[in-house]
Parts: C-alpha cells; structure tokens; sequence
C-alpha cells in the first residue's frame, strides 16, 4: 500500500516553516498554500479571518468531515521603539522570552520592507553586566538590535519601523541525517504538510471518499480561535491535527503519532478517539495516547464555539514545544498512516 512519500513531505515542510507568519499576519503563508491546492485543481475558498478551506467531494454529501491544521505560529509585535533605537516587543502565542533570547527575527514594516535583528537581553554584555546571568528574561529586559545604524527612536521611524510592526523569528530548520526534523513552527507547519500531502495523494491517486471533506488551514490558532468557525451544518466529525507535546510524565515521542485523550479543554470524544486507536492497531501504525495539560487545539475551539460535533486531535510528537522544536520522520510517517486510513474509513456516528 503507498502512502504519502515522507521525503517530498519533509521538503514541504522545510518550504513552509521557511515564510513568516506570525498569527495576525499569514497571507503569504496562506497564499502559498492555496496555490500549491490550485495547482492539484482542488476547490478552496478563504473566510472572513483569512483562513483557507479546501474541499473533497466524497459518496456522502449529507454528512461531513472538517480536518485542519494551522499555518500561524508564535510571534511577536513591536511595543515600543525605545530611546536606544532598540525594539522592546509584546508576545504573540504562549510562549516564555527565555526560548527566544538569542533568536535572530525579522522586522516587517506596515509597507511590507523587512528588516533583521537579534533578539537580547539589554544586559547581555557580561564585561558590563554583573547580574547578565541572573536577571529575568522578560518584557522589560529583552530588546531587539537592529541590523541598521540607529541610535535613536527617530532614527528607527525613519526606516519606517512602528509599533505594530509584526516579528518573526528564524526557524533555523535542518533534516538531519538521522532522520530528525529541527526547526521552530513545527507547531503546526508539520501537520499542514502533512495535510497538503494527503490531498494530493487522493487527487493524484482519484482515491474514492466516503465523506465530502473540508481541510481548514487555520491561521488563529496560537491565539484561540482559528478553527471556530466555517464548519458545515453537515460535519459530523472535526479533527485537529497538530502536535503531540512531549515532557516528563507524557507518553508522547518523536517516533509515534500522538492520539490525544485529554488536554486544557477536557477529553476529546470517547468513541472517535477508540475508532483511532483501533485504526492504528489494524495498520500496525505505532502510535501513543496521550494527555496535554497546557494545551488547547482548533478542534476544542469549535466545541467551545458550540458546535454539535464529534471532535478528535492527533498529530506528530514535537519536542520541546513553543521553544527549539525537533521531531523524527518516523512520527511523520505515523501520523501520514492514520490519517490516509482515517479519511477512507466510516465515521462513529
């Protein structure tokens, strides 16, 4: 049986983590994926949030699936321009300033001009700073140093840079010979590949659906509402695919496809999680289930938004999430298995 080739998969993925797209500004992100769908002659529209929907017309037209995946990632936004011509930012996403200090990022303008930096401590210098080690990496003590002869916040509005400006940080991302996938925005750009992957297998492959199915490329997630709406009174079942979170007490690796049970929102359905479990058990797809204590994905959004839906959430286990992620193609490969199964199967209800 051929599923969705994992290098062509990993080349995506390198593709897509390589374009900026904060949360609250993704449109270049989304029109690459939008064209790589037009390419395969695949029927999408976008909703009023800027997100991107895709559809596959399957046998079943009274009743739907809706799976997504999010192109947004962690971010920044420039808060002020201080007195030094240095940028002190505010934080798109949950995550801690500690996992981007160091970071090299990138400055868009409002007119579209980009401008690199380094983000860094103000008290970075330790032949100046006794307590460089000690103070707390927070908003008051992490700046940006641009990349340009500034001295001055005028200097630095004469570039055109203002608060509001978005920031991005490099991804550094890197396919290791051992097969390990290093890069940040794994979180969810690994899921969306392997999305884009899956619908280009059906369509290459005229693979027969059961159910017509919507493909949500959300672009709010990080911040809450990516996938809460535009869900057909017809879906039944709504999968999220994105991260498995990886730590002490998890069962989650870099090798498996993670099968949430339970995150920050409460359990995911009984039954559609069971179906999953029993669809990797008959496929020999390694797989873990798993529990997400700080964690909320598209698909408890939507409940939350108060849809009658029956809702699920697997994805690739990544580690070290929100920071300096790294996941295997082992669990890409496992999670491109279940979800090529998962589409061609019945639904629980």
């Amino acid at each position: 049986m051929a599923y969705p080739n994992i290098d062509e998969t990993l080349q995506l993925l390198k593709e897509l983590v390589s374009i900026p797209s904060p949360s609250g500004n993704t449109e270049k992100v989304i029109s690459f994926v939008e064209q790589y769908l037009k390419e395969l002659g695949v029927e999408t529209s976008r909703n009023r949030k800027g997100g991107l929907i895709a559809t596959l017309h399957g046998r079943d037209d009274k009743k739907h699936r809706l799976l997504t995946a999010h192109v947004d990632t962690l971010g920044a936004i420039v808060k002020e321009i201080k007195p030094s011509g240095r940028l002190k930012l505010d934080l798109i996403g949950g995550f801690k300033y500690n996992s981007i200090e160091g970071e090299y990022c990138e400055i868009e303008t409002s007119k579209g001009k980009k401008y690199t930096g380094t983000i860094l401590m103000h008290q970075t210098s330790v032949h100046v700073y006794k307590d460089a080690g000690k103070a707390e990496r927070n908003q008051d003590n992490m700046e940006v140093r641009i990349d340009e002869v500034v001295h001055s916040a005028e200097e630095v509005q004469a570039l055109g840079i203002e608060i509001g400006d978005f920031v991005s940080f490099d991804p550094r991302v890197q396919l290791t010979p051992s097969g390990y996938i290093k890069s940040r925005h794994l979180d969810d750009k690994a899921s969306v590949a392997l999305l884009l992957q899956l619908i280009k297998q059906i369509k290459s492959e005229s693979i027969d659906l059961p159910y017509t199915t919507h493909f949500l490329i959300s672009n709010n997630e990080e911040i809450g509402y990516g996938g809460n709406s535009n869900i057909t009174p017809e879906t039944v079942e709504y999968l999220a695919v994105d991260m498995g979170a990886m730590g002490d007490g998890q069962a989650t690796d870099e090798y498996t496809v993670s099968i949430c049970v339970k995150d920050a929102s409460g359990p995911y359905h009984y039954e559609l999680r069971k179906k999953l479990v029993q669809l990797a058990k008959d496929h020999q797809i390694d797989y873990k289930l798993d529990i997400y204590p700080y964690y909320g994905s598209d698909a408890s959004a939507a409940i939350r938004a108060g849809h009658d839906i029956v809702h699920g959430l697997i994805g690739p286990g990544i580690d070290s999430s929100h920071a300096f992620e790294r996941t295997h193609k082992k669990s890409i490969e496992n999670t491109a298995k279940l979800l090529f199964h998962y589409l061609q199967s019945e639904m629980v209800l």
